[in-house]
C-alpha cells in the first residue's frame, strides 16, 4: 500500500468487515496527528464521499448530477483533498435514471485525467 500512496489513486479491496474502511480511517488520522505519511499525500484532507447525503434532497437526475460535478470542481480547486469512496461499488448506479449516466460515469474522466485523488 505504501507504493500506491505515492499515486493519485489507491484502491483498498477485500471482504465486508476486514478492516478497509479501518486503514482510510488510520490514514487520515495519521495525516493529521503526526504528518508521518508519503510526501504525496503530505498536508492534505480526507474527505469522504457519502453517496446517500449527494443523492438526498435532489428530485431529478439533472440536480444530482450538477450537484455532484460541483462538488468535483471544488476538489479539483483545491490541491489539498484526498476523497474516500466507502463501498465503492455503490457508485454504480448511483443517482441515475433510466437512459442517464451514474456518479462512476461522471466521475471517471477525471479519475482518468488525474484531476482527483482517490
Amino acid at each position: 500500500m505504501q507504493e500506491s500512496l505515492t499515486k493519485n489513486n489507491t484502491c483498498l479491496i477485500g471482504e465486508a468487515v476486514v478492516g478497509k474502511t479501518a486503514i482510510a480511517e488510520g490514514l487520515a488520522q495519521n495525516i493529521l496527528a503526526t504528518g508521518d505519511v508519503p510526501e504525496t499525500i503530505e498536508g492534505k484532507k480526507v474527505i469522504t464521499l457519502e453517496m446517500g447525503l449527494l443523492v438526498a434532497g435532489t428530485n431529478t437526475q439533472r440536480e444530482f448530477e450538477e450537484r455532484l460535478k460541483k462538488l468535483m470542481e471544488e476538489i479539483k480547486q483545491s490541491d489539498d483533498i484526498i476523497l474516500f469512496i466507502d463501498e465503492v461499488h455503490s457508485l454504480i448506479g448511483a443517482g441515475a435514471a433510466e437512459g442517464a449516466i451514474d456518479a462512476a460515469n461522471i466521475l471517471k474522466p477525471a479519475l482518468a485525467r488525474g484531476e482527483l485523488q482517490v
